[in-house]
């Protein structure tokens, strides 16, 4: 017979007391993988910005047939300098994506005609590939065509325009790529306008030209997003002047945690919601890691010491001992990761400042070197649905989040346009304007 000890009973009563509990206390264990499917029947996930398109162009000479979509494009080669690719159709359907703005980019090193030409091939090969994968796309050009895809179960196609340099710094252009089916526009990419500064270039306008105010003012009457991703503090602050429509940005995070130009400070913010707009979080681990931010400053620093042509550089005119040197260089500093928990903490603070009706998730999936840990690809989104719960969120922030906010304001800006119905279309045209006024 057992011997009953002092240790022995305490561990008894404690079993007894867990077999007690109310049922409702076992059964309030989280399941967010049911609370994620529910609140994603009901309001479809929507990405601000993926860059597939570009890469299909870049590694597959625009040719779809090169590539199928419905394989696990992760497997595939990819070059050197590039990463395998995030995107394939039967990771966005685990990741229950309802809808995306597919970005048609094209680099700011293409200038004029060739900018323009280049940006409408983009256009079509978005359209081909919703001819081509009919099952599982469909183009939209308004929120009631995302709701109305989304209850097909089907993903939503849309068309982001992510650089103002693509209109040749034309009007008419701008309306042309409307009408083939743009629904955003980015003002401007990595370098300056002739009429809008770019938060990775010098200033030269300090914000938007007379010329950039009447392209704005052109979106709104067309009913085009104007897109803050990408510009400059200033720039942004002349855009939300003029702006009558609510704006967006794309693919932009939180400068608070990590002070790169190319994310949102929290006095803007703060006028994003006035304004009614939305912050679309973005995953490029530079973005959301400071530490990943200085060590891409410190690698860029090491690459310009060992070979920088014409003049400077250890190993200038001789890359194969850069290489070398470089190689080594990065072994002994490995390139730090990015993580989903500081995805989430740029989301959180996104809410914190500006509410949880402005913020939304724009990846730049397939447009960045590498993805946070958690967060590899399109199939990744209920992982950081699910941490969001974890820290507190509801379902119904988490359907605001998803698609709720940006799907309310492309409704809005389908509202002013229709205001604007009757205003006749710019006739601005560009001309050189001085970048400061002239001296006297």
């Amino acid at each position: 017979m057992a011997t009953t000890t002092p240790t022995t009973v305490t561990r008894m009563s404690a079993l007894m007391a867990l077999l007690c509990l109310p049922l409702a206390v076992w059964s309030a264990q989280p399941d967010y993988a049911a609370r994620i499917e529910r609140v994603l029947a009901a309001t479809p996930l929507i990405d601000g910005h993926n860059d597939l398109p570009w890469e299909i162009r870049a590694r597959f000479k625009s040719d779809l047939t090169a590539i199928d979509l419905k394989s696990d494009t992760a497997r595939l080669p990819f070059p050197e300098d590039g990463a395998p690719l995030m995107t394939d159709i039967p990771r966005l359907r685990a990741g229950k994506v309802g809808g995306q703005f597919w970005s048609v980019w094209v680099p700011v090193t293409l200038k004029g005609y060739e900018a323009v030409q280049t940006t409408f091939e983009q256009i079509d090969l978005v359209k081909r590939m919703c001819t081509r994968y009919a099952d599982d796309f469909t183009m939209a050009y308004s929120a009631a065509d995302v709701r109305r895809i989304h209850q097909s179960h089907r993903v939503a196609c849309l068309i982001g325009v992510e650089g103002g340099h693509q209109i040749n710094d034309s009007l008419a252009v701008l309306r042309q790529m409307y009408a083939a089916g743009a629904r955003y526009m980015t003002l401007t990419h990595t370098s300056n306008t002739e009429w809008a500064d770019s938060a990775t270039d010098a200033p030269a306008h300090h914000g938007l030209t007379p010329f950039g105010e009447e392209v704005v003012r052109e979106m709104n009457r067309l009913g085009m997003l104007v897109d803050l991703s990408h510009v400059s503090p200033d720039t942004m602050r002349a855009a939300l002047a003029v702006s009558i429509a609510p704006v967006i940005y794309s693919h932009s995070s939180a400068r608070a945690l990590v002070d790169h130009p190319r994310n949102v400070p929290d006095d803007i913010l703060r006028v994003v919601a006035k304004n009614g707009g939305i912050v679309m979080a973005n995953f490029a681990p530079g973005y959301v890691s400071d530490v990943r931010r200085r060590w891409a400053a410190d690698d860029a620093a090491e690459h310009a010491r060992l070979n920088s042509p014409p003049y400077a550089g250890l190993y200038i005119g001789q890359p194969e001992q850069a290489k070398a040197a470089l190689d080594a260089w990065e072994k002994e500093h490995p390139r730090p990761s990015a993580t989903l928990a500081q995805v989430a903490d740029h989301i959180e603070h996104l809410r914190l400042i500006a509410g949880v009706d402005h913020v939304g998730l724009g990846s730049d999936f397939d447009g960045i070197e590498d993805a946070p840990v958690g967060l590899e690809g399109v199939n990744r989104y209920p992982a950081l649905l699910a941490e969001l719960m974890r820290r507190g969120w509801t379902d119904a922030d988490i359907a605001k989040l998803a698609g709720g906010n940006v799907l309310r304001v492309m409704a809005d800006v389908e509202r002013v346009a229709t205001t604007l119905r009757d205003r006749p279309p710019s006739g601005a045209v560009f001309a050189s304007e001085p970048p400061f006024p002239p001296s006297h």
